[in-house]
């Protein structure tokens, strides 16, 4: 479990969502006042719960409410959190932090509540490189947009949901900032609209990619990241203005670093476009080998 000294330093960063612990059958994650717990099996749920029962009876912290969510193997057997514990009466809708930046959650939403937190570190790193122009694709609630939004930035946002992009709206709206002053929610399949920003000439000097696993286009195209992703950063580094960097992130678990590094590579050389690759350091709270492969591309010219 977290120690409450990590704990208090989330806090003091102004985060109150992050994971309180992580192994090889769950993890437990505390939003705000709520507490989440994912995990494979009910063994391991009850396990955690006994867990997460001990630490805060010694370190006087207790949730509101705690959540299950059942990680199944199969995607189409993903269901949304379910209540274990709390009013059942509250909304299911509320408001985290993120090193100040504020977050909608909604835990009737889907599988996911509305933010991933071991993008954490690329979102810092995306308000302190305060670009221009954002294209945030697969945008979700967009995030990302927000904290480059936050540091100046126009931004493009791209998600075939308009739910999600909805919900990206309004978590401009927690953070005061004008959705409509200079920036764009676009509803359509991501592989779809980059050719046509590409056709207008539109350039950007940050561009996140950070696709699902699977998932079906509006006209039925189906995406797989194991063999879509290369195609994807080809066509989003023809929108990357000179000097600009591009995210590539995947939680596909077949997909490791080194393959992300050969997909960047390879791309570099087809846009003949010299780059240098790093990745940011894995949130504090997230053990080696949990949380999406992420690797940033900086171009140089």
């Amino acid at each position: 479990m977290i120690t409450p000294a990590q704990f208090a330093a989330f806090g003091a960063a102004g985060t109150d969502a992050h994971r309180m612990f992580s192994d090889g059958d769950g993890w437990i994650e505390r939003l705000a006042e709520d507490v989440l717990i994912s995990h494979k099996s009910d063994a391991a749920l009850d396990a955690m719960r006994d867990g997460l029962a001990e630490w805060t009876a010694a370190n006087g912290w207790q949730p509101r409410r705690i959540f299950g969510k059942l990680l199944p193997k199969q995607n189409e057997d993903r269901d949304p959190p379910v209540l274990l514990s709390g009013d059942a009466a509250m909304p299911l809708t509320g408001v985290v932090c993120e090193n100040g930046v504020s977050y909608g959650l909604d835990f009737a939403a889907g599988y996911s509540a509305g933010l991933f937190l071991d993008q954490r570190m690329n979102r810092a790193f995306v308000r302190n490189a305060a670009p221009k122009r954002m294209l945030n694709t697969f945008a979700y609630t967009c995030s990302f947009s927000v904290v480059a939004a936050l540091a100046g930035a126009e931004t493009v946002s791209i998600d075939l949901s308009k739910k999600s992009l909805d919900r990206g709206r309004a978590n401009f709206a927690l953070n005061g900032i004008d959705p409509n002053a200079g920036h764009k929610f676009i509803a359509d399949d991501v592989l779809e609209v980059l050719p046509r920003l590409a056709r207008r000439g539109e350039k950007f000097d940050a561009i996140v990619l950070d696709p699902p696993t699977f998932s079906r286009g509006n006209k039925g195209r189906r995406w797989q990241v194991g063999q879509d992703l290369e195609e994807l950063v080809i066509a989003a580094m023809d929108l990357a203005a000179p000097r600009s960097r591009i995210l590539v992130s995947t939680n596909c678990t077949t997909i490791q670093f080194a393959d992300l590094e050969r997909i960047a590579r390879f791309a570099l050389k087809f846009h003949r476009r010299p780059g240098d690759l790093h990745r940011e350091a894995q949130p504090p709270d997230f053990p080696p080998g949990h949380g999406a492969r992420t690797l940033w591309i900086s171009l140089r010219g």
